[in-house]
């Protein structure tokens, strides 16, 4: 747990673990009766979402997976769920407003509040994209997920971060929406995203490696 503030007594209390570990199922997961599901591609970040919220374990399985812009296009990785067995679905739902059992979420992050950065971050590995535009030589963050709402969250987090981070309107994709970051600050905000999380290990080895070297490249043009 983190070296800073040590195991979250409580998953609903704000904590640095607590905030990754919602932004990632909010992300990429479920609330159903009576269980939690999470979903990553990288299994350290799967270890340490596991560990977390006192999962057994991380089950492991290769699937075909659309592409967030384009759903026509796949591609088969890795990917590996963590499921948490229990009530803790049903009181996350309503004290967070995550979705529960199909119904729409409200998505009530202020408790976390001070961990913006986690809450963020868990959310940017669980449906976000990073890349380098080649043609434009600049970084590329942009948030893809099938409900409006989370998304429309996630911008207001941005409004409140404490990099300048502009961001398009709202588009329609073959999986629902997206939004992406102004191109110039994309570097800042993947520096301040990621900063301490060596510290902690709250992130998933394989996304960070990914964003740095996009940064690093647009630095050594």
């Amino acid at each position: 747990m983190s070296v800073e503030t040590g195991a979250p007594t409580d998953m609903l209390a704000a904590h640095p673990e607590t905030a990754y570990f919602w932004g990632r199922v909010a992300a990429d997961g479920e609330c159903e009766d009576g269980c939690i599901t999470v979903r990553t591609s990288d299994e350290t970040a799967a270890r340490r979402l596991a560990s977390i919220a006192g999962a057994e374990r991380a089950d492991r399985r290769i699937v075909e997976r659309a592409y967030a812009h384009d759903t026509s296009i796949t591609r088969r990785e890795e990917e590996f769920t963590v499921q948490v067995v229990g009530g803790l679905a049903d009181r996350a739902s309503a004290a967070l407003g995550l979705p529960f059992d199909g119904d729409s979420g409200g998505y009530r992050f202020d408790a976390l509040a001070d961990y913006d950065r986690q809450l963020l971050r868990g959310l940017l590995e669980g449906c976000g994209t990073v890349c380098f535009k080649s043609d434009d030589e600049a970084v590329g963050i942009s948030f893809v997920h099938s409900d409006e709402r989370l998304l429309r969250t996630i911008q207001t987090l941005l409004d409140r971060c404490p990099v300048d981070a502009p961001y398009d309107d709202l588009s329609e994709t073959s999986s629902g929406y997206w939004f992406g970051v102004d191109d110039d600050v994309a570097p800042v905000l993947g520096d301040w995203l990621y900063e301490g999380s060596e510290e902690t290990g709250l992130f998933a080895p394989s996304r960070r490696r990914k964003l740095r070297k996009s940064i690093e490249r647009v630095r050594e043009r």
